[in-house]
């Protein structure tokens, strides 16, 4: 295979840098939708206990489900389905359309996430073929400072924004919801299972997993790659 004209492979090394946090940030959401995130946090003695009656055994029980639906094949009925030991069910019929709509998102998430990882893979084969592996690796570290320069200037904002409005979580937390989201659907009793199983402090501790999961891949990117993008 010809080398490519070194026009292209300059796009092409920055189109790697453009998927590279898209890869990172979906790597991050990926890992929290396993296990691992939910055995941690229910476990740290600050998370809030369930005035409602939830246990710790109880979230770890119960997590499990919600997490799973959202990354398999299964349809609503997976969660429907779940019952009280007293028969009644585990999750309302608003709850259960909620986690549909979730579904839904989440799944294109991933889709955009597979598709990164699969253009860089294609990329990656044709610089080996091409002999454009420097400007490949120099997107690679590229795209891994562009990522931490998106956390830290995200950290910053946020660090900014927390010391001037303690509740601007909340409100990022409600202009996410209202963009992905139709009306208040996604809105809930505290005595309602989601709010019991994912209370809000969840969701801020899930916020900064994936921030520092994403910014330690940058980090490992830009700098474990250093070496060989200049050689």
């Amino acid at each position: 295979m010809e080398p490519m004209k070194p026009n292209l492979t300059t796009i092409l090394s920055y189109l790697i840098s453009l998927l590279i946090p898209l890869a990172l940030i979906g790597t991050a959401l990926r890992i929290l939708l396993t296990p691992i995130f939910f055995n941690i946090e229910y476990r740290m003695p600050y998370f809030p206990a369930d005035e409602y009656g939830f246990t710790q055994q109880d979230r770890l029980q119960w997590a499990p489900f919600a997490v799973n639906y959202l990354v398999n094949s299964a349809d609503i009925s997976y969660l429907g389905d779940l019952k009280f030991e007293d028969g009644s069910p585990l999750y309302n019929e608003r709850e259960l359309s909620h986690m549909a709509d979730v579904k839904n998102v989440v799944r294109g998430a991933l889709q955009a996430w597979y598709a990164s990882l699969a253009i860089l893979l294609l990329l990656a084969i044709l610089a080996r073929r091409g002999d454009w592996v420097y400007e490949y690796m120099n997107g690679i570290r590229r795209g891994g400072m562009w990522m931490i320069g998106l956390a830290v200037a995200l950290g910053l904002i946020a660090g900014v924004g927390i010391a001037i409005n303690p509740d601007i979580f909340w409100q990022f937390f409600t202009f996410f919801h209202s963009i992905f989201f139709e009306g208040d659907s996604w809105l809930f009793y505290f005595s309602d299972t989601l709010i019991r199983l994912f209370p809000i402090r969840f969701w801020q501790d899930a916020f900064l997993w994936a921030a520092a999961l994403a910014l330690g891949g940058g980090a490992g990117l830009a700098f474990g790659f250093k070496q060989s993008s200049t050689t």
